[in-house]
């Protein structure tokens, strides 16, 4: 898979989405526990606005936050969308309640979960769209299968894997390309093989909770060296210089972190090894 990175901090997706390498992820535009509406909807409509404003073009969410309730309201912040904005989301999960997952690979889900994506986001054409998980119970060929199904028929326009293995990826590559991995990813937890595996093909690496929900963004008084940036900034600018694949998504609630994780600047190193 072809990608490419420019300058001024630019990833192509697929090698043909341009995307601004540091975008948004909407998991926390819910309540408690990924359950249902936020408490304050105008707010997070707001921070919704106020990324794409701000240079935001990659937006990451799926169907099971909420459930359903993210995907909301990236339509009712941004619709009509911007020409250049990306939209990523995943199918594949199913919620029994807070902070309750599990995967659901049948054919005949995903192809319901994409439709409703589609419906949901007023889309004709989702551009990224992830296999939430891998379900362990269903061949991953018919799981892959019927996402390229869609995929040909106009609906998909790349796919993603999410949370998986090298050797899931290998596997998943034997039916189709795959543009994006989103695997958790941070300072304190992190695969390097992963990373390693997704710079030699040019593979978007999407890291999810890039700043360990939080504790990474925690008060400090230590000096990077080029100014003072702050620790999420810092956590950010790590990332970035590991490798130029890396897409982060930190999401917030706020707009002041909102614009200080944005106001993160992009290594000039295409690499730097931390």
């Amino acid at each position: 898979m072809t990608a490419t990175k420019s300058a001024s901090g630019v990833f192509h997706i697929g090698g043909e989405l341009p995307v601004r390498r540091i975008g948004f992820g909407a998991m926390q535009l819910t309540g408690p526990g990924h359950w249902y509406h936020p408490t304050d909807m105008d707010a997070a409509l707001a921070v919704l606005r106020r990324a794409v404003e701000l240079g935001v073009n990659h937006i990451d969410t799926a169907d099971a936050y909420g459930p359903e309730t993210s995907e909301h309201l990236i339509r009712k912040a941004l619709r009509p969308y911007p020409d250049d904005l990306v939209i990523a989301t995943k199918g594949g999960m199913t919620r029994q309640g807070p902070n309750r997952w599990a995967p659901v690979g049948r054919p005949e889900y995903l192809r319901q979960c994409v439709e409703i994506s589609l419906r949901r986001l007023a889309l004709e054409q989702l551009d990224l769209y992830y296999l939430h998980r891998i379900d362990p119970h269903v061949p991953l060929a018919d799981q892959l299968g019927v996402l390229t199904e869609m995929r040909d028929e106009g609906k998909i326009r790349h796919i993603g894997l999410s949370k998986v293995t090298i050797d899931q990826i290998n596997q998943a590559l034997s039916f189709t390309p795959i543009a994006a991995v989103q695997n958790r990813f941070n300072a304190n937890e992190s695969d390097r093989k992963m990373l390693d595996h997704c710079t030699r093909t040019g593979t978007a690496f999407v890291p999810y909770a890039p700043l360990d929900q939080g504790n990474l963004a925690q008060p400090t008084t230590d000096a990077d060296g080029t100014g003072q940036l702050s620790p999420a900034q810092r956590t950010l600018a790590w990332l970035l210089g590991l490798s130029p694949v890396v897409l982060p998504i930190p999401g917030t609630t706020s707009l002041d972190h909102l614009t200080e994780n944005l106001d993160t600047p992009i290594p000039l190193a295409d690499v730097v090894r931390g």
